[in-house]
């Protein structure tokens, strides 16, 4: 008799905690009830930051009447969602904001995103927004609107999102964790949603290995080729001259297969544009392919016409590492990711500018001390097959010149 009582109180704890479960499980979605009488008849928890989405689709009108619910949140933070048509990211996302103002109202409100760097300022969307309202109650905003959407939005990616408010104005929101999950995707006709639009985590990857394949070609081999012809030649001969064909030969292809995910990237994204990044991207590839051909037209250094190849050489050589820095930190701009990787190329750039710091006083005295002596501004006699001249070069006579 005590077992099967003890069985039947075994079997009702667990029925009642799967019960509890089931409730708390619902409780965030289905079970909520809005002030005055408002009901949704769909309901959806979305994938990050503990937000919920609420909507009534029409689709005689392709009218949607949306209430997009985030617990947590206080008077010193913003709330946003919208619909993003061009791709699953911040920058382009149509928007629904709320805070606290600065005389305690919690208001909301429309704004386009268009940079990363947004301010989150009001502004028109790209379609019709009406009965735009919002609530902050016990801690849980609402924000309350109804779209009118063109077919293509029916369908679409989602974005939502949370940041501190300073001064009566959004800031930016944190970069880690659930702030950078909060992307999706919805189906307003069917019902569903998921937690990333077909293809948004394939496109990341893909942004991502653009910008690590580009930022090692352009922005670290490139760079230590020049160093390597410039302030190796007078310690190693002519090793100097293999290490920088290296450098450059294998920043260059690895460049290309950067430059060329850019460009199908880009041709995926229709709807978006970043038109310096892309036109420095195509400026670089083509400057690099110039110094390839370059080199099966390089004359004899005893040539009359090695000094205006040095000259170009040597000038788009140092245009092409310039205006990699600059845009690898436009395409961190693009990417926004972590600061962490931010700062750890910026560490590589102060790396290299203290060895160039160092090794440019040190490899001029070397070649005066020599040069006083009578003797070779290189490290040793080589052949003329490799004198292409960063330090000095050294003729029959013993004369030399600044070629880089």
């Amino acid at each position: 008799m005590d077992r099967t009582k003890s069985a039947k109180l075994s079997l009702l704890a667990v029925w009642t905690i799967l019960l509890v479960l089931n409730v708390n499980g619902q409780s965030g979605c289905d079970t909520h009830r809005f002030a005055n009488n408002i009901a949704f008849t769909s309901c959806t928890p979305l994938t990050a930051l503990g937000s919920f989405l609420h909507w009534n689709y029409n689709d005689q009108n392709n009218t949607v009447s949306i209430a997009y619910r985030h617990p947590g949140t206080s008077s010193s933070s913003w709330i946003a969602w919208g619909l993003n048509p061009s791709g699953a990211r911040m920058s382009g996302t149509q928007a629904l904001v709320a805070f606290t103002n600065s005389s305690g109202d919690f208001q909301a409100y429309t704004s386009s995103v268009d940079t990363y760097g947004t301010q989150l300022t009001r502004g028109s969307l790209s379609f019709g927004v009406s009965l735009v309202s919002a609530s902050l109650v016990n801690g849980e905003a609402t924000i309350f609107a109804t779209l009118e959407l063109p077919a293509n939005l029916v369908m679409t990616n989602q974005v939502w999102q949370e940041g501190p408010v300073a001064n009566g104005v959004p800031q930016i929101h944190p970069r880690t964790g659930d702030n950078m999950r909060s992307i999706g995707r919805i189906d307003f006709r069917t019902g569903q949603s998921s937690a990333s639009g077909g293809g948004s985590g394939n496109r990341l990857r893909r942004r991502n290995t653009h910008g690590i394949l580009n930022a090692v070609s352009w922005g670290v081999l490139m760079p230590m080729g020049a160093m390597m012809a410039r302030y190796m030649k007078v310690f190693t001969a002519p090793t100097w001259f293999y290490l920088h064909i290296a450098f450059q030969v294998s920043g260059y292809a690895i460049g290309v297969a950067g430059w060329a995910t850019g460009i199908k990237l880009g041709n995926d994204s229709p709807g978006t544009s970043y038109s310096t990044h892309r036109n420095l991207g195509i400026a670089l590839f083509t400057f690099a392919t110039l110094q390839v051909f370059a080199l099966l037209l390089r004359p004899k250094p005893d040539h009359k016409y090695r000094f205006y190849w040095n000259v170009y050489h040597h000038t788009v050589g140092y245009t092409t590492i310039i205006l990699s820095i600059i845009n690898i930190f436009k395409g961190l701009d693009i990417l926004d990711p972590e600061d962490k990787w931010r700062w750890a190329y910026i560490g590589i750039l102060i790396f290299l500018g203290a060895c160039v710091v160092i090794l440019e006083p040190l490899t001029w005295f070397i070649v005066i001390r020599r040069k006083n002596r009578g003797g070779n501004t290189v490290a040793a006699p080589i052949s003329n097959k490799y004198s292409n001249g960063v330090n000095g070069t050294t003729s029959t006579t013993g004369q030399h010149h600044q070629d880089a």
